[in-house]
């Protein structure tokens, strides 16, 4: 049952608010902590009868990753930490900056950054030396954010803002059911 919930729980409140950065280092230690597969299922096995992985994730949901999306700083983020992620389009290399997070597409020189301005509440995206600003936080519950029409769109800071947001960037794009 707490299994069945705690999975529910995962999908109905995963979105792109929090990095569960204790969740994800408890489970790369995991990963790694032998090159023998079955010790480190053992290993997984003793940390959920313990409920390890469920308090992880609940002082993530709950805790870091409010801090981290209300300040705009990861407390269990790495300064200099370099992450691979898979994307569809290749892999791509995340380094933890002091104010934001640099990427850079495998095999390529060129970076992006992400930047949060603390000063101006701002979240920017710094490509090719020019600097744009994609979300504004307003501090009242409201957050602003520039369309690809050169609109801006304000929304509440929750589900119905998120939802808000993705309908006016998706108008274009449209879906092929089987």
């Amino acid at each position: 049952m707490a299994a069945t919930l705690l999975t529910c729980g995962a999908f109905l409140c995963s979105s792109c608010i929090g990095s569960f950065g204790l969740h994800s280092r408890l489970l790369s230690w995991n990963q790694n902590i032998d090159d023998n597969k079955f010790v480190n299922e053992l290993a997984f096995f003793a940390l959920a009868v313990v409920q390890a992985y469920t308090v992880s994730w609940l002082a993530d949901a709950i805790i870091l990753n409010s801090v981290e999306f209300w300040t705009g700083t990861n407390p269990m983020a790495s300064i200099g930490e370099v992450k691979k992620v898979h994307g569809t389009n290749g892999n791509y290399l995340v380094e933890t900056l002091e104010n934001g997070y640099s990427i850079t597409k495998e095999g390529e020189d060129t970076a992006m950054q992400l930047i949060y301005d603390e000063e101006l509440n701002t979240w920017n995206v710094v490509a090719d030396g020019t600097s744009t600003e994609f979300l504004k936080l307003h501090g009242n519950g409201m957050a602003t954010l520039p369309l690809p029409s050169g609109e801006d769109l304000t929304v509440t800071i929750d589900a119905n803002g998120v939802a808000a947001a993705r309908q006016a960037t998706m108008a274009d794009t449209y879906y092929a059911f089987r």
